[in-house]
């Protein structure tokens, strides 16, 4: 098989290029092929000698891939499954809202981090995406034109594959790429804190630190990495970095009931992030198989939103999008790793 040109970077196809004997800005015309214009041949690259496309085609390939299914909800939202190339599957979710169309993209072949509450957790870590694979999730879906936003927030741990996840950031953003704003593009993590810096240093796209409790031993019930990384210790870090409209910080808290919904834990969340230009995400957990965990109810739900607003921080229920579909992250992979096992 020939090696895969789509997601290189534009120094990668330039080494390519030159090891080819090619001119230099080839590269930069492979890149817009690629990226702007959406080729999936060669010989779609008319500006490109038919030398330069004939050394191309006989050891490269485009590399994209199509999804193998799709799972299409009642309010439009979609889950597309893909293979990947080294092994297992990876899905990502297209959520259509009147502005906002956003893609939740994975990051990993199942997760090492054995989150109690998440079904992706339970298949265990199978492989790291590459950036191809990560933004072939995007390039290859019918709705790619019409994306206006992306969150890393799909399989897997972003910040636990930070180099290729940088690498798909530098691809989406640049201007020989896609193009995309940062600002459009949210990563979500745990809380892995050395990663976690790196990508504060490294990237200006916005993060999502999933929290679900404020107090460190109860998280470390639902989240095992809390016993090397704590809450506070994420919380502090945090705190050095001047977060504000142009680069947001949000935290992501699924709501158990009986678990983390108490005015104990509302006191505690304006507690430790004080001082954290921030909002709070709150989202309603639905039972996948093999948690023993439950969601609060509508009515505990919306007071603890109301208990965090009065103590002054801005806070949002996620809408439930897909729940006629295996919507939840991980559940239409394992259904078909289980089928294939």
């Amino acid at each position: 098989m020939n090696e895969p040109l789509f997601g290189k970077t534009l120094s990668e196809l330039q080494e390519i290029t030159q090891i080819l004997g090619l001119p230099k800005f080839t590269a930069k015309q492979i890149a817009e092929w690629l990226y702007k214009k959406h080729a999936v041949s060669f010989d779609e690259m008319t500006n490109l000698s038919k030398k330069a496309r004939a050394m191309l085609t006989e050891q490269y390939e485009i590399g994209l891939t199509k999804p193998l299914t799709v799972q299409t909800s009642s309010d439009g939202t979609k889950k597309y499954l893909f293979k990947s190339d080294s092994k297992g599957f990876i899905e990502a979710a297209y959520i259509p809202e009147t502005k906002r169309h956003t893609l939740c993209v994975s990051s990993q072949v199942g997760c090492k981090m054995n989150c109690s509450f998440c079904a992706t957790g339970k298949q265990g870590f199978q492989a790291n995406l590459t950036a191809k694979e990560i933004i072939n999730q995007i390039a290859s879906i019918p709705e790619c034109d019409q994306l206006t936003n992306l969150v890393y927030m799909g399989m897997g741990e972003p910040l636990d594959n930070l180099d290729e996840v940088l690498k798909s950031l530098e691809i989406l953003t640049a201007d020989w790429g896609y193009g995309w704003n940062p600002k459009k593009i949210t990563i979500s993590t745990i809380g892995i804190i050395p990663a976690m810096k790196r990508f504060l240093d490294e990237s200006t796209a916005h993060l999502a630190v999933s929290l679900h409790n404020p107090f460190d031993d109860e998280r470390s019930a639902l989240m095992p990495v809390n016993k090397v990384y704590p809450v506070k210790d994420i919380i502090n870090e945090l705190k050095k970095y001047p977060f504000d409209r142009s680069r947001r910080v949000s935290f992501e808290y699924i709501v158990f009931g009986g678990v983390n919904d108490s005015r104990r834990h509302v006191n505690e969340l304006a507690r430790l992030l004080n001082g954290i230009s921030c909002r709070i995400n709150l989202i309603r957990f639905h039972t996948n198989p093999g948690s023993n965990l439950s969601g609060t109810d509508e009515e505990s739900l919306m007071a603890f939103k109301e208990a965090l607003i009065a103590k002054g921080i801005v806070t949002t229920i996620r809408a439930s999008r897909g729940q006629d579909i295996d919507a939840a992250c991980g559940l239409l992979s394992t259904k078909e790793l289980l089928q294939n096992q």
